[in-house]
């Protein structure tokens, strides 16, 4: 089983977040091995998200002794998160993911696979439309970011090969 776990902590003293994180994190080891479980440390990382353009330090937080690497663009449920949270990365993600979704596509749409116009229908939809769809409810509510989506759908999906 796959758990997905973010532990978060708001202070304004990075050495405040970064003792609390680490103790936390030591708690998490504690359950982690009493129930025999164990903690994907190549997906797990550190991030800061703040306001600050003068906060450009990194976190130190530390699991067992090991340093999580700090990540300034942490992935978290597949939507590539910034310092700011201004979810302005995920569009370029997004649009990488659906370069490959359309070249699948297209490649099933030529003439000696013999897709038909409901098999085509139907991949578009599981394919392409639930990836765009994705996290919708929150960049829907920018208007650049909504931009930027259209455009990239459009630039990826809709244009016709040359």
């Amino acid at each position: 089983m796959l758990t997905t776990l973010a532990i978060v902590h708001v202070d304004g003293d990075w050495q405040v977040v970064e003792g609390v994180l680490s103790k936390d994190m030591a708690t998490l080891g504690e359950y982690i091995e009493t129930w025999k479980l164990k903690l994907c440390t190549t997906k797990s990382v550190s991030a800061v998200f703040h306001l600050s353009n003068e906060a450009k330090g990194e976190l130190t937080v530390n699991h067992n002794n090991i340093t999580l690497p700090f990540s300034s663009e942490p992935k978290y449920l597949g939507v590539t998160l910034d310092r700011s949270l201004t979810y302005r990365r995920h569009p370029k993600s997004l649009r990488n993911r659906l370069i490959s979704c359309v070249a699948l596509l297209r490649r099933l749409a030529e003439y000696g696979w013999g897709a038909g116009a409901t098999t085509l229908r139907i991949a578009t939809l599981a394919l392409v439309h639930t990836t765009a769809e994705y996290f919708a409810p929150l960049w829907c509510r920018s208007t650049a970011l909504l931009y930027s989506v259209a455009a990239l759908l459009y630039d990826v999906a809709l244009k016709p090969p040359h």
